[in-house]
């Protein structure tokens, strides 16, 4: 059975910062929402670096977009969604997710795992594994590799500019574009 993963209080403390197995160094990232990729319609989920200024974005399908966007709007379905499904099995077994890491890129796919106490691991699709976290409440980190190879660094004073364009997005309409006559 693996070691457990170390998980330490300062994650701007370089030398304390959370391991994966190998001592790789990884980052605590947050969820900040899916958006569709123009004009391929494939959707992106992107994740940002909490106590850093890089993004990830990270090509999902439409399935597990749908799944991170109702858990981050808090839609209930009718019916359990396969992510509520296993939310439920996980605590119907007293078996809670610690954490989700993005652990690697290669060849341009994203991998991940799902972390239990005890050391246990399961490798995941990093789509499911952030709809889970998102069902959870569970830390979601990346690897530093991973950040380092696919992250945008977009500095705090242009976030601003940033936030002002998503909500710009989200906002726009097709009819928005149409010309008077």
């Amino acid at each position: 059975m693996p070691p457990t993963r170390t998980l330490l209080e300062d994650p701007l403390d370089e030398s304390r910062r959370p391991e994966d197995d190998d001592g790789a160094a990884l980052s605590e990232v947050s969820v900040v929402g899916v958006r569709v990729e123009l004009p391929s319609q494939q959707p992106i989920v992107l994740l940002k670096e909490v106590d850093g200024d890089r993004y990830l974005p990270i090509w999902i399908g439409a399935v597990e977009a749908t799944a991170i966007a109702f858990a981050q709007q808090g839609v209930v379905t009718a019916r359990p969604m396969t992510h509520d499904l296993l939310r439920d099995l996980l605590t119907a077994l007293d078996r809670p997710l610690e954490s989700v890491t993005i652990t690697d890129l290669r060849d341009g796919v994203f991998y991940a795992e799902l972390a239990f106490a005890g050391g246990i691991a399961v490798s995941a699709r990093p789509s499911d594994a952030i709809a889970l976290a998102m069902r959870t409440g569970a830390v979601i980190r990346s690897s530093d590799a991973v950040l380092a190879e696919a992250g945008i660094a977009i500095p705090d004073e242009q976030e601003d500019e940033v936030e002002k364009f998503r909500e710009f997005l989200d906002n726009i309409t097709p009819e928005d574009f149409e010309r008077g006559s």
